[in-house]
């Protein structure tokens, strides 16, 4: 007989968000396996289960270690599957132990809880159906110029995860992509020194470039109708002529800047041609 995979959300700052069933999964477990055991120690001290067995297995984790928590349930024991801070799976390791076990068929049973995905988009105001959820955005490169583009086309609420160390940065560049759009920051959830920002997107961001920002940080786009201002062609030189100064491909310039301005690609490309002439 197996065991079970609790996979249990923890509070993303307040530990009285922990709800009585996610405690009684992580004492009921045999073993808890965590993103970092030193995070989730101090859930489990908070909790009296500071002799709980406790096993880490983070997003670097290699395939025997996954291997390995499985072979636990498969042997019949219970183990509680945890995070940092919010849901397994979601922006956070866990996927692949829930992979595993199901492929094993092995009984996998979720316990809700506190996400700062639904907390952000809850105090945002924001009337919407549908959402987009896309973590991290790409730190630089075409992967990002694509990433901020989809989210400057999506006329749904779009929500993020960001560093402090790079949130301002973030915030000048989506305003530049979606002028006019408004946005919520939330820093800090839950935490004592909780603080939501809303506003249009480009005073959010001048609200952030003022100074030093820390804590843990979640941004939700409103939703909108989606681009309304026509991009000139001396905006389209002028980013032309940034992506160059970076040393970028001819190609590669004109992939960034189709996607920046919504003119095609292949127009941009042409252009490019034409100057070096």
């Amino acid at each position: 007989m197996t065991g079970t995979l609790y996979v249990v959300a923890t509070p993303i700052g307040n530990l009285d968000d922990l709800s009585h069933r996610a405690a009684n999964a992580l004492g009921s477990a045999d073993v808890v396996v965590a993103e970092d055991t030193r995070r989730t120690q101090k859930l489990l001290v908070h909790l009296g289960l500071s002799s709980k067995p406790l096993r880490r297995l983070d997003a670097n984790a290699a395939e025997r270690d996954v291997v390995a928590v499985a072979d636990l349930l498969a042997e019949g024991r219970t183990v509680a599957l945890c995070t940092d801070a919010g849901t397994p799976g979601v922006s956070d390791p866990g996927a692949a132990l829930v992979t595993e076990a199901r492929a094993r068929a092995i009984r996998v049973v979720p316990i809700p809880g506190p996400s700062a995905v639904t907390t952000a988009l809850s105090a945002s105001g924001y009337t919407f159906g549908a959402f987009r959820f896309v973590g991290f955005l790409p730190r630089t490169g075409m992967e990002r110029t694509r990433a901020i583009a989809d989210a400057a086309a999506c006329t749904d609420a779009v929500v993020l995860f960001e560093s402090p160390q790079r949130l301002a940065a973030t915030l000048l560049e989506l305003a530049e992509a979606m002028p006019g759009r408004r946005a919520t920051v939330a820093r800090e959830l839950t935490k004592l020194h909780e603080e939501i920002v809303e506003a249009a997107i480009e005073d959010v961001a001048q609200r952030f470039n003022e100074g030093e920002v820390l804590g843990e940080l979640t941004v939700v786009l409103a939703p909108w109708s989606g681009p309304n201002v026509s991009v000139t062609d001396a905006e389209v030189e002028r980013r032309i002529d940034e992506a160059l100064a970076t040393g970028m491909r001819p190609r590669d310039v004109a992939e960034r800047v189709a996607l920046e301005t919504g003119r095609k690609k292949r127009d941009i490309y042409d252009l490019l041609v034409k100057r070096k002439r």
